[in-house]
């Protein structure tokens, strides 16, 4: 039963493929999926009325509403942003273009590297000077005035301003700005405010790409807030690339901060899966201690790989999306192109490959039936038996059966495969002991993609693990994502990584992350200041500077947590590693006196000398230098609690599923949604959920937590039949 005392939240995720709703009510979760249309606030309501609808509620009944977005993304990954100018100091105009000289292959003769977001005629140059020390030769307001004009004959639609140490003297920059605000009619991104750091090429790239993204993002957001003010619902908080949420007034201002809305959503669902107390983090057997989790989300275009420790989101200051350097506080994911709709393909020597290009919603995997023709990752998982011919996929899609055959036979004769012959022929045998009938060169070249596509995810699950000097068998793999279910046993397999946790919403999870997610605010300065030579007051203003920014930005600050952090880097180095700076004084501290406003340098000098030999191996007897200061400030939601009754009998039969190492078999099939808590499984058996579908390989077994959370472990049956 409900309770109607609690707030109704809905979280709404736009995918390559489909729009993802979670609504809700008290305790009671109603998840909805429906197919991404264009424009994408077209899908995002209809999401929301089918969420509503099915949980006999009115959109004018919810109480908070929250968004992800792939506007920003997708603008960058197809080049279709504004076209945009970049004002910068007389002598630097192709700072954007020389970036740092890295090339995308480093032996071949012929690579490009992908050209920048602002062409050189629409980089215009102002004549002015400031360096570290202070301003040295003011700009002319006249001058910027004619550089107005020059810029609206450009046809610009969007400006960015990067001048030369803007970060640490910055009057130059803001009378620029100021002048362009007032003599057109465009937005203007200026780099102290978008990223006040230091290093010219970053800094620049940074503030193009939000020049380049607003007046889209603006756009889009607008369409979606007027939506929602028609369906009744409140204005939407809109997730950032932070794992945070912010009002929609105040991301419209930064469109930069949300190039990885939608995957931090679900990095966020998924650390709410691996240690809330609600979701089994206390219960024994849970997981890894502290809930450590590798999440792993895979779509219908890519997948998306990401690490949990102690409950903590991992985060990163620097991303690159499209070959564009990002410096702004982002979820560490880690993108492959290989989704549900990856496209199967042979290569000249006839191996298979998978990917990066997708099918995407429209026509789709072939079994869609909606036209496409192109053997994908969701066509091989039809033939092997993990979608079952019956499955409803979102909205009114139904399968295709017979176009996903014809479609793997033609990549299964480009291949030359006549059977599983080819592929190694059978080397599993049945339930029964008996060897398995040979598969048919369709089914044989369906085993192929399934495998290709592990191998593809597996090696972006080592990059942020075993790349990083962290054992993946340390971490817990939480699978969701349309296909992330069917895949994660396997994955886990190939990593001899002991567990999966299977969320119950698992096909909408990013949605559902969007109701744990909390109001989180950045920011961040480059100060360059050896900590010999610093006091702890020194520290603290600077620290308290940027308090006093992220507090004006937060819904309600007296219950807003302040946390601050360091890029600290001996003397000398090129590279920084980010430290803890301890707890910021706030209203919304705790009363236990945990807060310090004051930070210590030879403590924080310390700290990074640790962090420097965890990373490295070695410390130094060297300076150490405090480069950039951090500060985030968070006001925390309520966690989601879910609980889910289940059926008295939830299984519905059994049918033929192709394991790689396993061959035929006959699996048992479980409706997903009706599994109630406690409940056991064995596998081979596949899970058929409304949203996703879960496979249980062989040798693999697991349980039923009371929120539907699928806790799948290896080898979990013992010759006595007891579960460990």
């Amino acid at each position: 039963m409900a309770d109607d005392s609690r707030p109704v939240r809905i979280g709404v995720d736009v995918g390559g493929t489909f729009t993802d709703a979670a609504l809700l009510v008290g305790d009671d979760l109603t998840t909805a999926k429906v197919p991404t249309t264009t424009p994408q606030n077209a899908g995002v309501l209809d999401g929301i009325r089918e969420a509503c609808a099915a949980a006999g509620i009115d959109p004018t009944d919810v109480d908070a509403f929250a968004h992800a977005t792939t506007a920003s993304v997708n603008a960058l990954l197809e080049r279709d942003g504004a076209r945009t100018a970049l004002v910068t100091t007389t002598g630097f105009r192709d700072v954007l273009e020389i970036g740092r000289q890295t090339r995308p292959s480093l032996y071949d003769l012929r690579a490009e590297k992908a050209p920048p977001l602002v062409p050189r005629r629409r980089r215009f140059e102002v004549d002015e000077r400031a360096t570290t020390g202070g301003t040295e030769r003011a700009v002319d307001a006249e001058a910027v005035r004619d550089l107005a004009d020059e810029i609206a004959a450009s046809d610009a639609e969007s400006v960015a301003v990067s001048l030369l140490h803007a970060y640490a003297h910055p009057e130059n920059e803001a009378a620029v700005a100021d002048v362009l605000r007032e003599e057109l009619s465009v937005p203007v991104s200026a780099s102290h405010d978008v990223l006040p750091e230091f290093r010219e090429f970053e800094r620049t790239a940074t503030t193009v790409a939000d020049a380049y993204l607003t007046p889209e993002l603006d756009a889009y957001l607008g369409r979606v807030v007027a939506g929602a003010r028609d369906l009744g619902l409140p204005a939407p908080r809109v997730m950032r690339s932070n794992g945070g949420v912010a009002d929609a007034a105040t991301v419209r201002d930064s469109a930069v901060t949300t190039v990885l809305s939608g995957p931090a959503a679900g990095v966020v669902g998924a650390a709410a899966v691996a240690g809330g107390e609600t979701l089994g983090g206390t219960e024994a057997g849970s997981g890894s201690a502290g809930g450590s989790a590798v999440t792993f989300d895979m779509g219908g275009t890519s997948s998306d790989v990401s690490l949990v420790r102690d409950g903590r989101v991992e985060r990163t200051a620097e991303t690159t999306i499209a070959d564009v350097p990002i410096r702004t506080p982002t979820v560490d994911v880690e993108t492959v192109g290989a989704g549900g709709g990856s496209i199967a393909w042979t290569d000249a020597g006839g191996a298979f490959r998978v990917g990066p290009e997708s099918a995407g919603a429209d026509p789709g995997p072939a079994c869609y039936g909606k036209g496409g023709t192109e053997p994908t990752v969701t066509d091989a998982d039809v033939l092997l038996g993990y979608i079952g011919p019956d499955a409803a996929l979102g909205g009114d899609l139904s399968l295709d059966v017979d176009a996903a055959r014809e479609a793997l036979a033609r990549l299964a004769e480009a291949a030359d495969i006549d059977g599983a012959a080819d592929l190694g022929g059978n080397v599993g045998s049945g339930n029964d002991g008996e060897t398995a009938d040979p598969l048919d060169a369709p089914t044989a070249a369906a085993r192929g993609v399934y495998r290709v596509a592990n191998a593809t995810m597996a090696r972006a699950i080592r990059s942020v693990t075993v790349e990083r000097g962290r054992d993946p068998r340390d971490f817990d793999l939480v699978a969701f994502g349309g296909a992330g279910p069917m895949h994660a046993a396997a994955l886990a397999d190939r990593l001899e990584m002991d567990r999966v946790l299977v969320p119950g919403p698992a096909g909408v999870l990013s949605a559902y992350g969007l109701l744990a997610a909390d109001e989180t605010h950045d920011a961040a300065r480059t100060v360059r200041l050896p900590l010999s030579d610093a006091t702890a007051a020194d520290l603290g203003d600077a620290f308290a500077a940027l308090t006093d920014r992220v507090l004006d930005d937060v819904s309600d600050p007296a219950a807003a947590r302040v946390e601050r952090a360091a890029d600290c880097r001996y003397a000398g180095q090129s590279f920084e590693l980010t430290v803890d700076a301890g707890r910021g004084e706030g209203d919304g501290d705790d009363a236990d006196g945990a807060a310090d406003p004051a930070v210590d340098p030879d403590a924080l000098a310390e700290r990074f000398a640790a962090a420097h030999e965890r990373a490295y191996g070695y410390r130094l007897d060297a300076g150490v230098e405090a480069v950039t200061l951090r500060v985030t400030a968070t006001v925390d939601v309520e966690a989601p609690t879910v609980d889910r009754a289940g059926e008295a009998d939830a299984e519905r039969g059994s049918r033929e599923v192709v394991f790689p190492d396993a061959g035929c078999v006959s699996a048992t099939v479980y409706d997903r949604d009706a599994l109630g808590p406690g409940e056991a499984l064995d596998g081979p058996a596949v899970l058929a959920g409304t949203e996703s579908t879960t496979v249980v390989p062989p040798a693999w077994g697991g349980r039923v937590r009371r929120d539907g959370t699928v806790v799948l472990e290896r080898d979990a049956v013992e010759a006595g039949g007891e579960r460990r």
